[in-house]
């Protein structure tokens, strides 16, 4: 649950925020890892559709580059050098 702060300005902004679980999953998959590969690392037995289906639902887009694209533009991940 977002603390209050947090969701007074996702409701001013009008774009959800991610958990911090979801950033996680973005960074990996900007790494290049599956599914199974990031549900591993992150020690999860479940498969990690769901999240990325929350994710694509939270930043409006269809596929795995497209959420990385618009989570980039959004200050969710960044690029390592």
């Amino acid at each position: 649950m977002p603390c209050f702060i947090e969701a007074k300005l996702e409701a001013r902004s009008g774009q959800p925020s991610l958990t911090a679980r979801e950033v996680e999953v973005l960074e990996l998959l900007a790494t290049g890892k599956r599914n199974k590969e990031i549900a591993a690392t992150i020690q999860i037995t479940e498969t990690t559709r769901a999240h990325i289906k929350t994710i694509f639902l939270k930043l409006n887009v269809h596929d795995r580059t497209a959420a990385l694209s618009e989570a980039l533009r959004r200050g969710f991940v960044h690029l390592q050098r």
